[in-house]
This record gives structure tokens, C-alpha cells and sequence, in this order.
């Protein structure tokens, strides 16, 4: 007699095959909880489509697991399209790629019918940064004494260009103040050492001394009640000091992580450094960056194209100007150039 495999699976008890699946990425592949979320929620999503579509069906109103084919994942595309952006479509059907690759290791399904299904081409949006003024008087603008944890955040977040929830997830053993490091656990609970500017742990000193004594293993950054300060707060803090500052652009705590690798690239660090101290596992993603350090493009356009000279022979041989402030603003082109409207 066949035993017909569902989806989540009664015999399997009311965990089914999406928390077996949960909890191979926590305990095996090392996933935040705020991944495994994620996961969880796209196959749930996907799961209620099926249903309600009435798709692969038993009489008891179980998922045939081994009968969801290329043609549901197709439709369950369709659907999304209505009202999804393509990243959000392009991440749920990696989420269902995963999850079927994992089924038939565990031999629970016989194909991937998300293997060769093509997502569509998320957009990649250029990175929000700060202008180095803009940086400057966000840092400064928490002023007051109750004010000193924001000011070390503001700071710290600039500074080490750490992501919102390695920051809110710092414990006080975590930062070696002689040293001037943080041990930061990333993605994939990658642990990584991130240097910290002069300002940012004066920043970070000044607050953990008004703090009093902090417990080795105890939370950096907490709030009125003494508990570990969440993403949410952090973001709506940057977003009252942006305002006050007079930046008036939608800043977020990730903005900060992009102005820390722009101010590094425009400033000359290796591009290969800045990935290791952001924590990137592929350069192309540290790549974006390029795309908006365009005081560094024009530094290098003014430098060495012979047309961008502003002398009266514009021969190869002729020596480019030094580059400034102010050549980036136009004064270092000549006519005709691409200068700044």
C-alpha cells in the first residue's frame, strides 16, 4: 500500500516538513533566527496558495508533497507577480529551491520542481549614503546626556559599518576597548573583528561609564526598561536624528553601513579590505559601492583623460592638476566636460 507523502505531514506530527526543514537550517547551516523566519514564512505563504488554489490535494486536505510540480511552482509565480516587487519573487522561489533540495536529500521528494524555474531579475538599486558633512552632523547631534547611547550607536554604526542586528546583538565582552576592535557575529553566525574609530569609542566609553557596571555577557546597548535595545528602535532613532541634523532624505541604519564603505572607497582603501571589514561573502556585492564613489570616479577622470585638462596644450604629456574639493564641483574639467548641474 502507497503511503502518500504531504505537506506538512500528519505523521510527522504538527512540526511537518517545513519545521524539519526549519530546523536543519538553525542547527546545520548555522542560520539567523531571523532567516529561518523568513524561510518560514515564504513556504507558509506558498503552502496557503496551494490550498486555497486547491492544487495536489488529499480528501483530507493535505499537501501531495511528491505531486507539486514545475507547472504549481509556475502559477504560484504568476500569483506573486500581482503584488510583489521581483526581489521579494526572486527570494520566495529560492526559498522553495532550497527547501525541495533539502526534501530530496532527506528522500522525501524524488524532484526539485523549483530547480530550473527562472526568477526574475531583482532590482539593484544604488546604495543611499551620506555626504561626508551629512555624516558629520548626524554624528553630532545627539548633544545631551540622555542622549549618550544614541551618540555611540550614531557613532559606532558609522564608524565599523556594522549591520542593525549585529549591533543591537553586541554584548559588553564583545568590544576590546585597549584594542579599539568589536568581535561582531554575522551572518551565518560568522564571527569577524571590525576596527573602531577613535571617536566612536570615545563615544562608547563616555556611555558605558554614565551606564555604571556592565556584566560581561550583558547586552551594550539596552533601553529604559534595561533590555537589549531591537532593530526597530534603532532605525526610528537614526530617522528622529537625520531629521535633526537637517538631512531630510530616508536615512535608515543600513544607510550608515553604505556611507562607512563609500567614505573608505572615496578615501582610497582597498576594496578587498572593505569587504572583509563589512563581512561580504562575495565581492560583487561589495562592488555596488563603485557605482556611487563618484568623487573617486571624477578624482580619476580629471587625472587621465587628456580632453579633462584644463591647461592650453591638452597633449599626452601634459601634467593633469591636483584634484581637490573643488575640481570635483566642475573647476577641474574643461569645456565641454560633464561638470555638476
Amino acid at each position: 500500500m502507497k503511503i502518500e507523502k504531504t505537506f506538512p505531514s500528519d505523521s510527522n506530527g504538527p512540526k511537518g516538513f517545513i519545521h524539519q526543514f526549519i530546523h536543519y537550517l538553525s542547527s546545520e547551516k548555522n542560520a539567523s533566527p531571523h532567516t529561518c523566519r523568513c524561510y518560514q514564512t515564504d513556504l507558509e505563504e506558498f503552502e496557503n496558495f496551494l490550498k486555497s488554489s486547491e492544487m495536489y490535494l488529499t480528501p483530507a486536505g493535505q499537501i501531495k508533497i511528491e505531486e507539486v510540480d514545475r507547472l504549481a511552482i509556475r502559477k504560484y509565480l504568476s500569483f506573486l507577480h500581482r503584488k510583489n516587487r521581483k526581489s521579494s519573487i526572486a527570494r520566495k522561489v529560492s526559498t522553495l529551491r532550497s527547501f525541495y533540495k533539502y526534501l530530496v536529500r532527506e528522500q522525501i521528494a524524488l524532484s526539485n520542481p523549483a530547480k530550473n524555474v527562472a526568477t526574475p531579475k531583482a532590482e539593484k538599486p544604488l546604495p543611499t549614503a551620506l555626504t561626508v558633512d551629512e555624516a558629520f552632523r548626524l554624528m553630532e547631534s545627539p548633544k545631551e546626556k540622555e542622549q549618550l547611547r544614541d551618540r555611540a550607536i550614531l557613532e559606532l554604526l558609522y564608524s565599523s559599518g556594522l549591520r542593525v542586528s549585529e549591533l543591537v546583538g553586541l554584548d559588553e565582552n564583545q568590544l576590546e576597548q585597549e584594542l579599539g576592535i568589536v568581535k561582531v557575529m554575522g551572518k551565518g553566525r560568522k564571527e569577524r573583528i571590525v576596527p573602531v574609530g577613535k571617536k566612536a569609542m570615545e563615544a562608547l566609553k563616555t556611555y558605558l561609564e554614565d551606564r555604571g557596571h556592565v556584566e560581561a555577557n550583558a547586552p551594550i546597548f539596552v533601553n529604559t526598561r534595561g533590555g537589549r535595545l531591537t532593530s526597530r528602535s534603532v532605525g526610528r532613532l537614526v530617522k528622529k536624528y537625520t531629521r535633526h541634523s537637517g538631512v531630510f532624505r530616508k536615512i535608515s541604519p543600513h544607510s550608515l553601513r553604505h556611507t562607512f564603505a563609500t567614505h573608505l572607497l572615496d578615501a582610497g582603501a582597498d576594496i578587498r579590505e572593505i569587504q572583509e571589514m563589512l563581512g561580504h561573502a562575495s565581492l560583487s556585492t561589495t562592488q555596488r559601492y563603485t557605482h556611487i564613489s563618484l568623487g573617486k570616479l571624477m578624482e580619476v577622470y580629471d587625472k587621465a583623460h587628456p580632453r579633462s585638462y584644463k591647461t592650453a596644450d591638452p597633449s599626452p604629456s601634459s601634467s593633469p592638476p591636483r584634484v581637490g574639493i573643488d575640481s570635483h564641483r566642475g573647476g577641474g574639467r574643461g569645456k565641454g566636460s560633464s561638470g555638476e548641474k
